[in-house]
């Protein structure tokens, strides 16, 4: 739709189950809480990895635009094409007025595309939530694990089976 000029760039919408989505507009914890956590996340970050934010990447139902997404391979490696689910290693959205929209059309979205991790960071409950095994063939499509890091936590930072490190909730939270 882009390429055909009846979207542009800058228009306020992603791609989810196949249907055109619009997003909210972000607020100021939000700005903050995503770069606090970008910040965070790429202090521990393997060089054969790499993130980015608020960019989309090709799943087979859609183009989310999650906050942050780590990916295996440098930017330079999708110049043609945005990083699929074989190669996306977690997924993160920042949430405070999107949490049922990030606990449902996304967690099912990523779900269905068997995103190995997805996080949410709640604003609103000031805990991280973490998805993992993810069960393409429910219906509907979810995560068969759920664990909440309160903001007294730390949570596990894992990427492909193997623990990175870890980062506070508080070191995130706006």
């Amino acid at each position: 739709m882009i390429d055909a000029g009846v979207l542009t760039d800058d228009d306020p919408v992603e791609l989810l189950e196949g249907v055109l989505v619009f997003k909210m507009p972000k607020k100021p914890k939000h700005r903050v809480a995503l770069a606090k956590l970008d910040r965070a996340m790429r202090a521990l970050l393997p060089a054969a990895m790499s993130i980015q934010l608020q960019e989309p990447i090709t799943l087979n139902d859609g183009e989310p635009e999650p906050d942050a997404a780590v990916f295996r391979g440098l930017p330079e490696d999708h110049a043609d094409r945005h990083p699929g689910p074989g190669e996306v290693a977690l997924v993160v959205e920042v949430s405070d007025s999107t949490l049922t929209r990030d606990r449902g059309i996304k967690l099912r979205s990523y779900a269905r595309a068997g995103l190995r991790i997805y996080w949410i960071v709640d604003l609103v409950g000031r805990a991280i939530e973490v998805y993992t095994d993810p069960d393409p063939a429910a219906s509907p499509p979810t995560y068969r694990r759920r664990d909440v890091y309160p903001a007294q936590a730390k949570v596990p930072f894992e990427l492909e089976g193997q623990r990175i490190g870890e980062i506070a909730v508080t070191s995130i939270l706006a």
